[in-house]
This record gives C-alpha cells, sequence and structure tokens, in this order.
C-alpha cells in the first residue's frame, strides 16, 4: 500500500464547525480538504496549531467593492484592496453586488464587475446581481439568463430616487426569481418615510451627522418588512432581509418564520456593537459612521442578538461601503453638507470577524460553533457557494487559524482603502494569523502572499433556500382561483 503524503498538515490544532469543536490533525490535498482525524501521515508543508484555533474561512455575503452608489460616487475600495482587507480579517469568501443603474443593461454590468474582479480579486467571489433598472429587457431576458448562468441572487432597495424599485416592480423581480430559482435580497426601508423625515430635519437647520440617525424611522423598517413579507407570502417566493437594526424589525422576522415565511435575514457588527450616539460628535467627525439604515439603541442590539441565539437571524455580514473622509468620499458636497448629501456606508470587512469572535467568542456570548455557523457556515449555506463555509473532507481548503488569546487595540490603519476604522480604540481578544485560500497561505506573520486575480468567481446551482415552500396563496392556487395559471 503506497503511503499517503499530504500537501499540508494543520496539527495539534482545535477545529471547530458549526456543530462540533474537537482537537484533531487537518490534511490538504492541492485546494481541498483530504483528511481530519489523529496522527496523520506526514505533509510536504506541516503547520503546528498547538493552541491556535483552526476555522472554516470567513464568509461576508454583503459587501460593496469597486461599485458606484446611486448618487455618483465610486466607493473607496477595489476588488484588490477591498479583498486584500478580507484576507486580513480572515474571510476567504465574499459576495459583492454587479449593480446597475437607471438605463444599465444587467449583463453589461455583470461582465464589467466581473472583469473588475478578474483583475483584482484576492479571495474568491460571487455576485448579487443589484436590479435598479427593471425593464421588459431586464425581467423577461437578462435576469432569467444571469440567474441561469450562476448568480442566485438578486439585490432590490425599496428606497433612494436613484435605485429604488416600486411595488409592481418588485412584484416583477420576485416572479422572475421565483421561476428561474434565486433568492431575492432586500434592502427594505418605507422611501416615503424616509423622504419626509429627512426633509422636515433639513428644512428644520437639523443638518448634523448626528440627524441621519433620526432620518430613518424605525417605523421605516418595520413597515417595508411587512410589506415585502405580504409580497413574498403571495408569490411564495423565499427572500433574505438585509441589515436588520431594530428590534421592532426582528420580531417581524420571527412571527412571518413561526408561521412559515420563507424569510433569511442578517444583521451587522455596527447594529451589535455601536448605538445612534456614535454620530454624535464634533463637527463632521460623525460622518465616519453615516450607515443605512442607521445603528440605534443598546435595547435594540440586545435584541438582536436575541434573534441571532434563536435563529431569527442566520447570517452576519460586513455591509462593507467604504468612503474616505474627505472630497472623494465623505465629503463630496464640500465642507459643510447635510447629513443628506454624505455618502452612506462604513468599512467592514477586515474587523467583521475579529469584532465578532470577541463578542461572541471571548466574553463568552454564544460561542465558538455559533460563531462559525453565523459567519461561515450559514451564508454559505444560504447563498449555495460550493465547497465554502466549512470544514469537511472534500471542501475547499480555506482556512483561517487564530490565536484565541491574542489581545489587539484597533487602529485607523487597516487594509483596505478607506483611511479610516470605524471601530478604532478597541480591544479584542482572539486574532487571525493564518489564512489558507483553497489550500495555499495567502496571510501569514503578518504579510499578504497572493497576487491580485488569483481568486476565482463562484457560479451557484439551485439550493435549498431558492426551493418555494409550494404552499400556494389563495390567488395563486389554481383550486381557489377559479383555474387561473398565473405562475
Amino acid at each position: 500500500m503506497t503511503d499517503i503524503q499530504y500537501d499540508t498538515v494543520i496539527r495539534n490544532g482545535t477545529i471547530a464547525t458549526a456543530t462540533d469543536v474537537f482537537k484533531a490533525d487537518l490534511a490538504i490535498s492541492g485546494e481541498k480538504i483530504a483528511a481530519i482525524g489523529s496522527n496523520l501521515p506526514a505533509g510536504r508543508r506541516e503547520i503546528d496549531a498547538a493552541g491556535l484555533l483552526v476555522l472554516p474561512g470567513g464568509v461576508d455575503a454583503h459587501c460593496h467593492i469597486e461599485q458606484l452608489s446611486g448618487g455618483g460616487l465610486m466607493n473607496a475600495d477595489t476588488f484588490e484592496t477591498a479583498t486584500r482587507s478580507a484576507a486580513f480579517g480572515g474571510t476567504t469568501t465574499v459576495v459583492s453586488f454587479a449593480a446597475q443603474h437607471r438605463g444599465a443593461n444587467l449583463v453589461t454590468v455583470v461582465e464589467d464587475y466581473a472583469a473588475l474582479a478578474r483583475r483584482g480579486a484576492i479571495i474568491d467571489y460571487a455576485f448579487h446581481l443589484m436590479v435598479a433598472n427593471p425593464d421588459e429587457q431586464t425581467i423577461a431576458l437578462d435576469l432569467p439568463a444571469l440567474i441561469r448562468a450562476g448568480h442566485r441572487s438578486v439585490k432590490v432597495f425599496m428606497t433612494y430616487d436613484a435605485v429604488q424599485v416600486n411595488d409592481q416592480q418588485l412584484l416583477d423581480v420576485m416572479a422572475a426569481a421565483r421561476a428561474e430559482g434565486a433568492l431575492i435580497c432586500v434592502h427594505a426601508e418605507n422611501h416615503g418615510l424616509l423622504k419626509w423625515m429627512g426633509d422636515r430635519l433639513v428644512a428644520r437647520g437639523y443638518v448634523a451627522p448626528k440627524f441621519h440617525a433620526v432620518s430613518h424611522p424605525r417605523a421605516a423598517e418595520v413597515e417595508a418588512f411587512h410589506r415585502l413579507i405580504a409580497f413574498s407570502e403571495l408569490l411564495d417566493q423565499p427572500i433574505v432581509i438585509f441589515h436588520v437594526s431594530t428590534a421592532e424589525g426582528a420580531a417581524v422576522i420571527r412571527e412571518a418564520r413561526g408561521r412559515g415565511v420563507k424569510i433569511f435575514a442578517e444583521t451587522c457588527p455596527h447594529y451589535l456593537l455601536m448605538t445612534a450616539q456614535d454620530l454624535d460628535r464634533p463637527g463632521l467627525e460623525g460622518a465616519k459612521w453615516i450607515c443605512s439604515p442607521p445603528q440605534r439603541t443598546q435595547a435594540d442590539q440586545e435584541a438582536l442578538w436575541r434573534a441571532l441565539a434563536l435563529g431569527d437571524l442566520q447570517i452576519l455580514s460586513s455591509d462593507h461601503a467604504p468612503y474616505r473622509f474627505d472630497a472623494s468620499g465623505k465629503l463630496s458636497a464640500g465642507d459643510n453638507p447635510s447629513f443628506k448629501q454624505i455618502a452612506n456606508g462604513m468599512p467592514g470587512l477586515e474587523m467583521r470577524l475579529p469584532l465578532l469572535f470577541d463578542a461572541m467568542v471571548s466574553q463568552g456570548r454564544m460561542g465558538l460553533s455559533k460563531f462559525v455557523e453565523l459567519t461561515a457556515t450559514a451564508p454559505a449555506r444560504i447563498y449555495d457557494l460550493p465547497g465554502k463555509g466549512s470544514l469537511a473532507i472534500g471542501a475547499d481548503a480555506d482556512i483561517a487559524i487564530w490565536d484565541p488569546e491574542r489581545r489587539v487595540e484597533l487602529a485607523d490603519e487597516l487594509h483596505d482603502n478607506a483611511g479610516y476604522n470605524p471601530f478604532a480604540g478597541r480591544t479584542v481578544t482572539g486574532w487571525p494569523g493564518t489564512v489558507l485560500r483553497r489550500g495555499e497561505i495567502i496571510v501569514a506573520e503578518g504579510a499578504l502572499n497572493a497576487r491580485p486575480g488569483s481568486g476565482r468567481l463562484l457560479l451557484r446551482q439551485a439550493g435549498e433556500a431558492t426551493k418555494p415552500t409550494s404552499r400556494l396563496s389563495p390567488e395563486f392556487d389554481p383550486a381557489r382561483n377559479f383555474g387561473a395559471d398565473l405562475y
């Protein structure tokens, strides 16, 4: 019998999956995990992980990279700088956006974003198709073809003048996704409420960055959730609700899931670890913390942690949306902008996992397996990312080796191009020191060892999350709608 020799063996570490934590060695052959066990044969390369944690590389399923905003601003990161920062933070897969704007052809949009990623991406990636021009060409031809080609998630906005879809258009997009097998991902806030409150604040002279938090009423999230869920029930179309920020929003999701609506939902570190008070800073400094929806209250933080523990929310993403604090980004409208003129978004790709590891594992809030589930396994499963999110034989060897005792004071200098870290000054315990992507060490001893463009596009099959429940609403059930075939 020929002796087995693996390319790499990671020895003496503590391995964690979404269900188990155990001591074992892990072997890699080529790009895949080949074995997990004790006393494995030698590898050509040996990594001693004694005292360390061996975790799946993170999956960040909500990232804005090299993306033009609705207001015409290019965000700060290229695919190279964004995915570089992701790798240093222990993330090995991202899902970003191929963002259509008014008048744009969706196929051309996807081709353009794919070309940028091929040139720059250091880790593996997929795209959400962002639809803002739901004309007949998009809905009847381009969107179905792109879904069939392997882009199995579609993003829409229920607000913002430049990218919003109205209710009828949203239903059209959802129906197209249902026919082809794709998830619908939604930024769900009531457009009228946001405009009314924002205009009212500005008219009365309340223009400082802190008033951004006031301009997004909690009711805007709640109402939009209810409306979106009603559409999901009508069409029997699975949905993902992005960046849940309020206790009331989480409660709406819990109630709907309880009656069988197929909803997935995410929240983000800034909603778990920040409040609206973070925007209340001298001058324009608070602009760095403007994002949408805004940070809320400590009570909302606790409600969101509870929703994660109960399974009402299944994903923890960064919503990485970096803009520099200068004329190219946050201050593009000049030296004295109102909050309505300040770009929405913060960098978060690199800090997502260290912040959540500290909160969930080091501080004992939820534990190691739950950390793995919410930051890697669940997003990979929900978005059907092949071979990602778990340490299993045959899976891609995407691995982050963590020092659970390392304490790091967070600084402004990160590996992205935003120029600031919204979490600077905090101290976290737990840090990813060595990161492997498909078996190749891409981060070690503070250095990057991967070339731009070495990441791969992940095309996806229609998985379990995309499947309707087959519980037809009365209006779509031929047995109850006089025989009409509406699908």
